[in-house]
């Protein structure tokens, strides 16, 4: 791995041309799917109360007609915030993650292309979800473009990303696709000052809980992150560990920091 790459003032991926994004795209097309969440019956969403903390809390009383899920597969995401929604876009290229009925929903499902453009009009979307999707894919800078484009002036867009390396990924890695890699936070930021997109909230998000996971494995079988009150002492460890970010850590003292960020975006 660059030496750039590792310091995260470019981000690998981005500049890739558009045989190398083909390249990438038929790589990781089932690779999450492939991990173990191929069937619905046995997937249970955690991420509710992380969600619901950082971002749909800043959306209440708002009514949304049309929302996408980026990389939504299921459409479990937006199950806390369904009573306001119309209608449900899910951008997805696994063909076994898809649900038939979101509430009383019918999402309607698309194939991503391979280029990162989106088949939609311009400001079509009041709400936009992205959690966990962008660093599957490549030009990075680019999808968030056209997440821009097709949402409407004053729509939204909730962003959950990893802001670390996840290790070096020119190297096997157990329990990760082959490309996916983190989105260091001044890239992040870069991108949303370049679009003029006013930031609502950005919160830090997931300190040290890889850590406490491994203790309270042996307690519950519930992810740690799904309970509320975690989530909240997450979010003020992050706070307080914020200045110890390093994209590629090394050491473990470098690894207490917050390990994702999570953006409510509003476009102006």
């Amino acid at each position: 791995m660059e030496e750039k790459y590792k310091r995260g003032e470019v981000l690998y991926g981005d500049d890739f041309t558009i045989d190398q994004i083909q390249n990438w795209y038929n790589e990781e097309t089932e690779a999450y799917a492939n991990l173990g969440s191929k069937e619905a019956e046995e997937y249970t969403y955690g991420y509710d109360a992380l969600n619901t903390l950082h971002g749909f809390s800043y959306l209440k009383g708002r009514h949304f007609e049309n929302a996408l899920g980026m990389g939504a597969a299921w459409g479990h995401e937006f199950f806390p915030v369904i009573n306001q929604i119309d209608n449900i876009y899910i951008i997805e290229p696994s063909d076994n993650l898809k649900s038939e009925k979101l509430g009383n929903i019918t999402p309607k499902y698309v194939k991503p292309a391979v280029s990162g453009k989106l088949e939609f009009e311009d400001n079509f979307f009041d709400l936009v979800t992205c959690f966990g999707t962008l660093h599957h894919t490549p030009n990075v800078s680019y999808i968030i473009s056209e997440l821009h484009r097709v949402t409407k002036p004053r729509g939204y867009i909730l962003l959950r990303e990893p802001i670390i390396s996840m290790g070096d990924w020119t190297k096997p890695r157990k329990g990760l696709t082959r490309n996916e890699r983190g989105i260091p936070l001044q890239i992040f930021r870069k991108i949303f000052k370049d679009l003029d997109m006013e930031v609502v909230n950005e919160a830090g998000c997931f300190c040290m809980t890889a850590f406490f996971q491994r203790t309270w494995g042996k307690l519950s079988k519930k992810a740690i992150f799904t309970h509320k009150s975690y989530v909240r002492l997450d979010k003020w460890l992050a706070k307080l560990f914020a200045g110890n970010l390093h994209y590629h850590a090394t050491k473990k003292l470098e690894r207490i920091a917050p390990q994702s960020v999570f953006y409510v975006l509003k476009k102006k």
